[in-house]
């Protein structure tokens, strides 16, 4: 499959490789992702694309290759000077302070913007008392762009998973990143769920700006809001360019499916003029 490089990068990634011991997590990848795109890393389980998300945000250091974010190094930066820089992460797993409720979730998330000191904070006044109302205003009006204001003073670990899942991303997007690195938004939401969770990432898209590098294995998901998709395969790029054209592909339905599941199901996309997969 011929790869149509983007113009503009946000993200470059250059040659990555990753070894654990004599396993290689993943060979020379390359990858371009344009500002404002949203783009969708996918894969078996195990092809390495979490670990390609650690990489970006500075949990794991590879053994060769680079990343640029617009246009600036990142390999040489601990993860909270690429947080800094502008590059937001959430995790498979849900990291939400159970107890605390969303707006006070949201705050714990700009601490790294505040400036004021320990003496300034037990003043009634002053830059802490300043940067509090700022942060929670900023906050409050997140969670009303994205539609979550009714759950502010909720405590988080009380709400539907599903609305968990759209905290955390909130939480990331507080900061106002120009990337969020998404680790599988869909994992845990109910299947009828899932068409609000691609109407919300559309739409926070789009008022916000922001790109976003999802990795998902909900193939409807995907399909509904990935601007390009990239498959990887033990730790290789499989294929890469529009969903429904990748997703399509016959060695791409080989390495999710194994190889007598992909020929039935490109029979029936034969015979049925069906050129999707159903995540």
């Amino acid at each position: 499959m011929t790869e149509v490089a983007p113009t503009s990068p946000l993200l470059e990634i250059h040659n990555l490789t990753v070894r654990f011991g004599g396993l290689t997590a993943i060979n020379e990848l390359r990858l371009q992702i344009t500002e404002g795109e949203i783009f969708a890393l996918v894969g078996p389980n195990g092809a390495g694309k979490t670990t390609v998300l650690n990489c970006i945000s500075g949990l794991i250091k590879p053994a060769a290759g680079r990343i640029q974010f617009a246009g600036q190094e990142l390999l040489s930066l601990s993860a909270h000077k690429r947080a800094a820089l502008g590059i937001g992460r959430t995790f498979q797993q849900l990291q939400l302070f159970d107890s605390m409720t969303v707006l006070d979730n949201l705050l714990t998330a700009q601490h790294t913007r505040l400036r004021a000191g320990i003496l300034s904070g037990i003043l009634p006044f002053g830059l802490s008392k300043r940067e509090d109302a700022s942060a929670r205003q900023h906050a409050m009006e997140t969670l009303e762009l994205l539609g979550l204001d009714s759950y502010a003073q909720r405590s988080a670990g009380s709400l539907p998973f599903g609305v968990q899942k759209l905290i955390g991303v909130a939480r990331a997007l507080v900061l106002q990143p120009r990337l969020v690195l998404l680790d599988e938004p869909a994992a845990g939401v109910p299947p009828q769920e899932v068409q609000e969770l691609a109407t919300r990432l559309r739409f926070w898209q789009k008022e916000l700006g922001t790109t976003l590098l999802l990795i998902e294995h909900n193939m409807r998901l995907v399909q509904a809001v990935a601007d390009r998709v990239c498959v990887l395969d033990y730790g290789s790029k499989l294929a890469e360019g529009e969903p429904r054209t990748v997703l399509s592909d016959p060695a791409v339905l080989e390495a999710y499916l194994g190889r007598a599941a992909s020929k039935k199901i490109q029979q029936e996309q034969t015979s049925q003029g069906a050129s999707h997969v159903e995540g």
